[in-house]
């Protein structure tokens, strides 16, 4: 089945999310739709999988004009969408999350038919090469199982189409290694694929041929053969961009972090962080890699006041901050880049200024007598949009308005603007376009080199494997290994990740 999308323009208020966008995907061809976020891929495949339509251009599927008026129309054209984070019921077993909505029934009452279903899924699984026992329950499924039952759940409604949006953000590198077999039979076996990244080499990797988008547009098609990480990135961005951390060896001093025995409690009152036990010193980034909600968020929280300690030892610098407030923790020299910053790192609605001084507006420069010193911060917020290369219109700018990346270089600027003992960074450059990625990575390494101690929570292996001087590796809320970089391999962490033995 050949899908085209001709000429789709979508706006919102304020934003051309979508200018005159065309891609094509034959069958059994894998398309690699490649972009950061904000450049359109999301509102591109809500607009073919009937969640919006489009205020102009088409949808083909094999030549022939189509308009999806909900997701119910697309599905039944064949549009399968495999979401980054799935939608399944985790109570419910395998066989009753693929079939649900789409029930085989049987007998006058339409009861479930669930051996024809079994039947169904089993077969569907041997086919494309889709490993999964069909009486699991869902929540006792690894992740990459789970990616599994999402794509089963697609097949099973005869998506002849499948969409899957960044699907190794929750992945180990292991696990991402089997999705893109998958993916390959897929395609062998007639599926056309769009596979959504935001990652060069994953693209490289499984794509038969690439389409970038730039702020809506597309900026080029390519393939891998005639393309490389260095040409997509460009591509992306508009300009050359340096992949690689320039960053020299480290010269680590004197713990400035130690946690001992650390026990963290999540909402619900079970160990989000067991026995955590671990040091960061002076001149040095450790670097800590797990797949998401392995505790690495409550974590980050405990360190920086946002979330109590149940138990154990939170010492910097020789003194005990456990039970420390936010405030009382950031006067102590811990900087705090944090993993949302739309809900932790800034205030939509205040300044580009008012958000540059959001920890430090009861101190001196910018205060005195508990009155605020409106000329001192304007002073020091022009002053650190300029050393930053925040693209702003002014500083009295409402932030929402900035991009992620110059929302990402003000919180930056904050947390940096001041003598810093400690960085916690977490998820610094989520989101961001590979410009700004390279901008944020020098900022980090420069804060190392001035003798900072720095801990960074990542996803992103990629990321860790380049700034880590020392990876640490989070499994079901233990820290299961620190390995030194020269250790640290893709294979060795990967392993790590997911649950094996140091």
């Amino acid at each position: 089945m050949r899908l085209e999308l001709r000429e789709i323009t979508k706006q919102f208020p304020g934003v051309l999310a979508n200018d005159r966008v065309s891609i094509a995907v034959d069958k059994g061809e894998v398309l690699g739709l490649l972009g950061e976020n904000g450049a359109g891929k999301t509102t591109l495949m809500n607009i073919l999988s009937g969640l919006y339509r489009p205020d102009s251009g088409a949808i083909l599927i094999d030549g022939t004009e189509r308009v999806f008026r909900d997701p119910a129309e697309a599905i039944a054209a064949g549009i399968g969408m495999v979401h980054q984070h799935f939608m399944l019921v985790p109570v419910f077993d395998v066989i009753e999350s693929v079939a649900l909505g789409a029930e085989p029934t049987t007998g006058p009452l339409g009861t479930f038919d669930r051996a024809t279903a079994r039947k169904q899924i089993i077969e569907l699984s041997e086919r494309y090469g889709l490993a999964v026992d069909p009486d699991a329950k869902i929540e006792n499924l690894p992740v990459g199982v789970r990616q599994r039952v999402e794509i089963l759940k697609a097949l099973y409604r005869k998506s002849d189409i499948l969409v899957l949006d960044e699907p190794s953000a929750v992945l180990t590198p292991q696990e991402t290694e089997e999705l893109f077999e998958i993916i390959r039979g897929l395609a062998k076996a007639g599926t056309s694929v769009i596979f959504i990244t935001h990652k060069l080499n994953e693209v490289l990797a499984v794509a038969d041929r690439i389409t970038v988008l730039r702020r809506g547009a597309v900026a080029g098609n390519t393939t891998p053969s005639k393309a490389d990480a260095s040409s997509l990135a460009e591509m992306m961005v508009g300009r050359e961009v340096q992949l690689t951390v320039s960053r020299g060896a480290s010269k680590p001093g004197k713990p400035i972090l130690q946690v001992q025995a650390m026990n963290v409690l999540d909402g619900r009152g079970g160990v989000a962080v067991h026995e955590a036990s671990f040091e960061v010193h002076a001149g040095e980034i450790l670097a800590v890699a797990g797949v998401q909600g392995n505790g690495q968020t409550e974590l980050v929280e405990a360190l920086t006041g946002l979330r109590p300690i149940d138990s154990g030892s939170l010492i910097l610098d020789g003194n005990h901050l456990e039970g420390g407030s936010p405030r009382h923790i950031a006067d102590a020299g811990v900087a705090h880049i944090p993993e949302d910053r739309s809900r932790d790192g800034m205030i939509k609605g205040m300044t580009v200024a008012e958000n540059y001084v959001l920890n430090a507006y009861h101190r001196p420069p910018f205060s005195t007598g508990g009155r605020l010193d409106l000329k001192a911060i304007a002073a020091r917020a022009t002053q650190a949009v300029k050393d930053f290369d925040v693209r702003t219109p002014s500083i009295d700018t409402d932030i929402a308005s900035l991009s992620g990346g110059n929302q990402q270089k003000v919180i930056v600027a904050r947390e940096f603007g001041r003598d810093v003992r400690l960085v916690v960074a977490a998820q610094p450059t989520r989101g961001l376009d590979v410009g700004s990625i390279e901008y944020i990575h020098h900022r980090i390494v420069e804060q190392r080199d001035a003798g900072a101690a720095v801990l960074i929570v990542s996803t992103e292996l990629d990321e860790v494997l380049a700034l880590g001087d020392r990876v640490a590796v989070m499994y079901e809320g233990r820290i299961v290994g620190i390995l030194d970089a020269k250790d640290a391999t893709r294979e060795r962490v990967g392993l790590l990740m997911g649950g094996a033995v140091a």
